[in-house]
């Protein structure tokens, strides 16, 4: 079965993300880091849930979604302010999840 470009996406930016936690160090690994990898599970298992939702559900889901992709977002800016990983990996990782948020803007749209 193949996976929805979302998925594949957040699923892209969970394995980049999860590198980068990997490089911090030890109390801010088990700190925003364990944060901002939950966060981008947690959204992965909404999404999942939105494509098998029946139809009246799904816009539940992706409401949830959106504002996991937020939080996830501000995860990545506070890496960011406090210089925690490299600026411009950074910069793309912000650049993929405001990409994901768009998607996920679109299916919310087409789910009304």
């Amino acid at each position: 079965m193949q996976e929805l470009p979302i998925i594949n996406r957040t699923q892209e930016l969970y394995e980049k993300i999860q590198k980068i936690s990997e490089g911090l160090p030890s109390l801010k690994k088990q700190t925003i880091g364990r944060r901002l990898e939950e966060s981008i599970l947690e959204l992965l298992e909404l999404l999942v849930m939105a494509k098998h939702a029946p139809a009246a559900h799904k816009s539940l889901y992706l409401i949830k979604a959106t504002a996991k992709t937020e939080i996830t977002h501000f995860h990545l800016r506070i890496l960011l302010t406090q210089k925690l990983a490299n600026e411009t990996t950074l910069h793309q990782l912000q650049a993929s999840t405001a990409e994901i948020g768009r998607m996920l803007g679109g299916w919310r749209k087409s789910t009304q």
